[in-house]
């Protein structure tokens, strides 16, 4: 075991496996989702297809909620970010060279299939009722629809997440990029140090109870 980390060599090869292969420019932002088996499944889903970053916006009290159950502990590899204000999130992300690709039901919406997902994208979907905010969807630079062949109209929002993401990760898979890493040797190390020491110890570490 190195001893500057607290976890075992095939652990740590494990982490630079995973990490080699994020995709630092396919981003997930989840506007207030609020239903933690919905918000558990998408995390889920972005660890499994290489996503790196989540931004989330709730406007609930506290925080929503994450179920373990279902997450089975990958929402620990991402990283997550709530934000304040989707609007200027994603105003920032655009300005920042990415394309902004929201799920919407409108006449100027294509089919998810259509879109190149190999340039740097971010994802947006929405509430489970509502689905994006118009104020965030009038900032697409493209806006999708799943088909849907039955009576009802939407897929539920984390399966939703997983169909769109899974087109990007078969476009990136063929351009290959998840065999060129897209973070630094120094990113990597960064995120290795905090995986394989701060965060087992934050684990340890035994509850304060008042």
């Amino acid at each position: 075991m190195d001893r500057r980390y607290l976890v075992l060599e095939r652990r740590l090869e494990r982490f630079r496996e995973v990490l080699r292969r994020r995709q630092k420019d396919l981003i997930v932002f989840a506007e207030n989702v609020k239903n933690e088996h919905n918000f558990s499944a998408i995390l889920r889903t972005c660890d499994a297809v290489g996503v790196h970053r989540v931004y989330y916006y709730y406007e609930g009290r506290g925080d929503v909620s994450i179920n373990e159950g279902i997450t089975l502990g990958a929402h620990r590899w991402l990283f997550l970010e709530r934000v304040e204000s989707p609007v200027e999130s994603i105003e920032t992300m655009r300005r920042e060279g990415f394309q902004i690709v929201t799920t919407w039901i409108g006449e100027d919406s294509v089919d998810f299939r259509s879109v190149d997902y190999t340039r740097p994208t971010v994802v947006v979907v929405g509430n489970e009722l509502d689905g994006v905010s118009r104020e965030v969807a009038e900032l697409a630079d493209v806006k999708i629809i799943i088909p849907m062949m039955g009576m009802v109209r939407s897929l539920n929002v984390s399966v939703a997440t997983a169909v769109i993401l899974y087109e990007a990760e078969r476009q990136r898979q063929e351009k290959g990029m998840y065999d060129r890493p897209s973070l630094s040797d120094e990113e990597i190390e960064e995120i290795i140090e905090r995986w394989a020491f701060e965060e087992v110890i934050r684990r340890r570490r035994p509850e304060v109870r008042s």
